[in-house]
């Protein structure tokens, strides 16, 4: 942030400044396109400190900035609630902001701390999306999510199969077929000893 920095201020692109650790106002930057990129670069460096403002930010009127909160969320999440919290996104009327969700619920790359969602919570909804949802990328997205657990649970292993035979869309299914049983994902992900 260096040539931003003015007594405890930040710059935005020549407009009125936002105090670096107003986080609220950073969330609230997340609705200008101009802005947007610079807001969300802002928050996800500053960390956990930022978590509190994008948990709000998920229920803000604009999609975009929901969307990029979620996004957020899939780096600075540290709970349960956090998870709960993403899970309530998968009613969002906007298909970018589902998938934003699911990708947070689904990725452990982007993870700083250890938490992860728990799957009575989650798979449920999760296999409701890969099922009705009316866009391709946002069930393609939640193949991955019910993927999490087709070794251990029946019914995330039969929606999988399901998927890959059915859904309208051939990219979805051929997504669904990598992480249904027999799968390329569900034979490298196969627990150590068990025969995929």
């Amino acid at each position: 942030m260096s040539g931003f920095e003015d007594a405890g201020m930040l710059a935005v692109m020549g407009a009125p400044v936002v105090a670096e650790r107003d986080f609220a106002g950073w969330v609230e930057l997340l609705a200008d396109p101009l802005r947007a990129k610079q807001a969300y670069w802002h928050l996800l460096l500053s960390g956990p400190e930022a978590g509190l403002a994008a948990r709000a930010g998920l229920a803000h009127a604009d999609s975009g900035v929901r969307q990029y909160c979620a996004q957020l969320l899939d780096h600075l999440a540290a709970s349960q609630d956090d998870f709960r919290l993403l899970i309530r996104m998968l009613a969002d009327t906007d298909p970018q902001v589902r998938l934003h969700a699911l990708h947070a619920l689904a990725c452990d790359r982007c993870k700083k701390s250890g938490c992860r969602p728990d799957k009575g919570e989650v798979l449920r909804p999760a296999i409701a999306i890969l099922q009705y949802d009316p866009h391709k990328q946002v069930r393609a997205m939640a193949v991955e999510v019910v993927g999490r657990w087709a070794h251990t649970d029946r019914a995330a292993a039969t929606a999988l199969i399901e998927c890959r035979d059915r859904d309208p869309d051939p990219s979805v299914r051929k997504k669904a077929k990598w992480y249904a049983p027999g799968g390329t994902i569900y034979r490298k992900r196969a627990p150590r000893g068990r025969a995929a």
